[in-house]
């Protein structure tokens, strides 16, 4: 519930720069209403997180976190936590795996707002803390206004991409990419035409499902960059659907399924 709280309304944070001995407050102001009194473990053997030290655009920061557990039936990541501390709404992402099927590898792109530490946070089926944290040096991501012209972004609202490698093997893990068209307003973007804020409209939620099982379920919020990015790892069988929802802040559902099939023999 504290997660959703955080995506919906954010630990609000204006869009001003912070003093760097503000952070761990803010930090800590964080991880309480997440986890309460809960114990966060250092997560250096079981979660990596890769970003960038200084961002080339604040409004599209690359972010991968990779699985360093060695994930099993008994012990594995059930939910991973994407946290940007100094965002108007800091908790970019939950993502919720349902199954012990094993993940090793998760990717998207978020706006950054001011210089800050993000962090990912791993939840264990047992229910473990384990967190790592890069220092990204950012600003701007949250206000920064679409380069795209408006009409023609609406006009492409929701269509959905899956890029797949050239070739492989059913049974082998592979990596997708999905890709969904969003504006993803933040609420903060200010119009130039019209003299006011564009208001907040950005995909909340996102479901993966492979052959009638859920792969993951993301709940986003206005972090997550312009046109939502996920990487992600499945095992292919020779022939099977991939099928993906997304909701928005408006209401507005999508959904599309995708065939896949390997094509580099058995």
């Amino acid at each position: 519930m504290a997660a959703a709280l955080l995506i919906a309304a954010g630990v609000l944070l204006t869009c001003t720069q912070v003093r760097a001995d503000d952070r761990q407050a803010r930090w800590t102001q964080i991880k309480t209403s997440l986890f309460g009194d809960r114990r966060v473990q250092d997560g250096t053997n079981v979660v990596a997180l890769k970003t960038p030290y200084r961002a080339m655009d604040a409004a599209v920061v690359p972010v991968d976190i990779r699985a360093e557990l060695r994930q099993s039936p008994g012990r594995f990541i059930k939910t991973l936590y994407l946290v940007i501390d100094m965002n108007p709404s800091p908790v970019a992402a939950v993502i919720h795996f349902p199954t012990a099927r094993p993940w090793h590898d998760l990717s998207t792109r978020v706006r950054v707002n001011a210089y800050t530490n993000i962090r990912a946070i791993a939840e264990s089926n047992d229910g473990g803390l384990y967190m790592t944290a890069n220092f990204v040096k950012a600003s701007g991501g949250c206000s920064a206004p679409s380069l795209k012209d408006p009409a023609a972004a609406a006009a492409q609202r929701g269509r959905m991409k899956l890029v797949l490698p050239e070739a492989f093997k059913p049974g082998q893990e592979i990596t997708a990419q999905l890709l969904i068209k969003h504006p993803n307003s933040s609420g903060l973007q200010f119009d130039q035409v019209s003299r006011e804020f564009i208001p907040a409209d950005f995909i909340r939620t996102i479901r993966v499902s492979y052959q009638g099982e859920t792969l993951f379920t993301a709940d986003t919020n206005i972090s997550i960059s312009e046109d939502p990015s996920i990487r992600f790892n499945f095992i292919p069988q020779p022939s099977g659907l991939l099928t993906v929802y997304a909701k928005d802040s408006t209401g507005m559902e999508y959904a599309k399924s995708f065939k896949v099939e390997a094509n580099a023999g058995g």
